[in-house]
């Protein structure tokens, strides 16, 4: 590796000597040229400023290596690659590592917030500001608008609300800059101060959170959190309130906050006072307003009518829109039914007359429209063709908070219409520059590669399926069951079961192996259809690592449990690879586990008998097939006495039996 980063460095240093030599030559020539020109006065030449020096960017060096290092698809995540005993195996220890390393940061950073005295010394070279301690205690303690204006900047919320009244109390005049300042910070907080990543608080709340799962029985959904609202006459309104000419920035403030925290209706009354004080708004209350549209009326058209209506005063009032006003537009015509789909791209095309480029999010909106999530879809595949002609080849970055959501929301469209030519699109777009950066958080991750991968295996063959398999797992992702459940039907599509026990094991890394319905997916497979004997031998292997996941699952307990279709694949397995004292020792835990076995499976056994010739064995069988008390007895015992050259005393035995199942029956 030091060694090809070597080369790629001579080589870019190289050709930027290479480069520089020919453009030397180049204007010394012109130079010489224009010399000459200057002796004609006829002929006119422009000055020619050679640089002496090239300046390079900081992240050159940085680049150069990069550019000399492929993805290892056999790695884990970078984040795991500074300690392999943490290398993660499977999803589990993925979510796990990753938020204990998360909360070490947390920690780390919560004590040289809280003691920064003990961690001045400043090692970094150069000085970078995010790692040193940052100063929360208040320097200023007596009561004016320099200490207002410092408890604004550490986000005291309550602590500022205090001040201000005190200072109005003693007679203190406060710039209108200054309290725009702090109804910005109470709007954007709801009146409360934020919550402080403490140690002990994550505790707290952690316990909580378990002790109401143990109650509920589940974890925590994101509805059942509870939801700050907005109060009436909370410190905002009443120090709005106090104002005697309040500004364009102060209603701007109170009104995106009473979006944010639910009161559509005060919302608009306060944009009409603003009116009525002849004042113009700006951007942001307009995005405010019909982000809340939809909250305030019933109907579609309603709706979409009270959204013209503001686009027009945004005209009216010579305020220009911005990104996040065409956003804010598609987003309220996804609740506007089929009237948002008549608008969705003319909203795009009056936008694009603006100059306004539009984001990932505002084609995730477009999306989401003309495909609705578990709605069927009726002639709109072409939708999705037409947005990734848009975006295909494009660089983006973050402007919208909803620009996470563009590409779990295409693969979810194309695993909708199975469609497998726009999904690479999607996949190779996400390659594109650092659009990567906008796949979203761990979660969303999953989502967009378990749709991708379940795509995959319903649309590909099972080459194409592996090739990706082996690319992205697991250096990208952990797949989940359902995902190899899905592989596991590719292979049995491409009738490729010989692959089951390099899967198996696979599943059994990724902490899959003790999911009851995966597990018995892979037993049906290879029990259903007889193999070559190499391939039965392998599958004969897989099957008793499966039994041993039965018998001790992880850290010593038992967490699957045996049936009778599980027992008898197993048995089938090993009777298949002519392993006949394993499938023996496997019949017993029918009664071990109160399972009934099937007719069919003790006829296996018996011709299995028949070709080793062992008639103690198969009056054994009989024997135990007895205590089952099988409405299929007498045949079985019928076929013994046939197929089998029997003594007078296994005769006896047998007639006891049929006298047994005679007289259960």
């Amino acid at each position: 590796m030091a060694s090809s980063c070597t080369q790629a460095l001579r080589h870019h240093v190289c050709k930027s000597s290479r480069l520089f030599h020919i453009n030397t030559q180049k204007s010394n020539r012109n130079l010489t040229l224009s010399s000459a020109a200057h002796q004609q006065p006829a002929v006119s030449a422009s000055e020619i400023a050679v640089p002496k020096k090239k300046t390079w960017s900081k992240e050159a060096l940085l680049q150069a290596l990069a550019s000399t290092v492929n993805r290892d698809p056999s790695a884990s995540h970078y984040r795991f690659q500074d300690d392999p005993f943490l290398t993660p195996r499977t999803a589990g220890e993925y979510k796990l590592f990753s938020l204990s390393q998360e909360s070490g940061r947390n920690a780390a950073k919560y004590f040289i917030d809280k003691f920064p005295k003990y961690f001045q010394k400043d090692y970094a070279e150069p000085h970078i500001p995010c790692l040193m301690p940052e100063s929360h205690e208040l320097q200023i303690e007596e009561s004016s608008e320099a200490a207002l204006i410092e408890r604004i900047q550490l986000r005291k919320v309550r602590a500022a609300a205090d001040l201000y009244d005190q200072l109005l109390q003693a007679g203190t005049s406060v710039s209108l800059d200054v309290t725009n300042q702090l109804l910005d910070l109470i709007c954007f907080y709801g009146d409360h101060d934020p919550v402080q990543d403490a140690p002990e608080q994550r505790a707290e709340e952690t316990v909580v959170q378990d002790e109401s799962q143990s109650k509920k029985g589940r974890p925590h959904k994101p509805s059942d959190l509870p939801r700050a609202v907005w109060k009436e006459k909370n410190n905002a309104e009443r120090i709005f309130a106090l104002l005697s000419e309040p500004n364009t920035r102060s209603y701007s403030a109170l009104i995106r906050g009473m979006v944010k925290y639910g009161a559509y209706s005060k919302a608009f009354s306060t944009y009409t006072d603003l009116l009525n004080n002849r004042l113009t708004a700006d951007v942001h209350i307009f995005n405010a307003l019909i982000t809340a549209a939809p909250e305030v009326q019933e109907k579609y058209n309603e709706k979409w009518e009270l959204i013209l209506d503001l686009l027009k005063q945004m005209a009216e009032q010579k305020i220009r829109p911005n990104l996040l006003t065409l956003n804010a537009v598609l987003k309220a015509l996804r609740r506007c039914g089929a009237l948002g789909k008549s608008q969705a791209f003319p909203v795009i095309s009056e936008m694009k007359a603006l100059a306004i480029e539009p984001s990932l999010a505002s084609y995730n909106h477009v999306l989401c429209i003309f495909y609705k999530a578990g709605a069927p879809i009726q002639g709109q595949s072409d939708v999705l063709q037409e947005v990734m002609n848009e975006v295909s080849g494009k660089s983006f970055r973050s402007q919208d908070p909803d620009d996470a959501l563009f590409f779990i929301t295409a693969m979810r469209i194309c695993l909708d219409t199975k469609d497998m030519e726009q999904a690479y699109r999607v996949h190779e777009l996400l390659g594109v520059g650092d659009n990567w950066r906008l796949l979203g958080e761990v979660f969303q991750q999953n989502i967009y590669y378990a749709r991708f991968f379940s795509l995959l295996c319903m649309m590909e063959n099972i080459d194409v399926v592996l090739k990706w398999y082996r690319d992205q797992i697991p250096s990208v992702y952990y797949p989940n069951s359902n995902v190899m459940r899905d592989l596991l039907q590719a292979l049995d599509t491409d009738n490729r079961l010989d692959l089951i026990p390099q899967i198996w094991k696979d599943i059994e890394q990724l902490g899959h192996g003790n999911r009851q319905n995966l597990v018995e997916e892979v037993l049906t497979l290879m029990a259903r259809e007889k193999q070559s004997q190499e391939v039965q031998e392998s599958f004969a292997q897989c099957a008793l690592d499966v039994k041993k996941m039965y018998e001790t699952g992880d850290r010593g307990k038992v967490t699957l449990s045996w049936t009778a279709s599980s027992l008898s694949d197993v048995i089938s397995i090993l009777l298949a690879a002519q392993r006949r004292l394993e499938a023996w020792d496997m019949l017993k835990l029918f009664k071990t586990n109160n399972r009934v076995p099937s007719e069919e499976l003790l006829n296996k056994f018996l011709t299995c008998i028949k070709e080793s010739g062992d008639v103690n064995q198969a009056v054994e069988l009989l024997q135990i097939a007895a205590g089952f008390c099988l409405p299929e007895m007498s045949k079985l015992i019928q076929r013994v006495q046939q197929e089998f050259q029997l003594s007078e005393q296994q005769m006896s035995i047998l007639s006891d039996l049929e006298l047994q199942t005679y007289n259960s029956d």
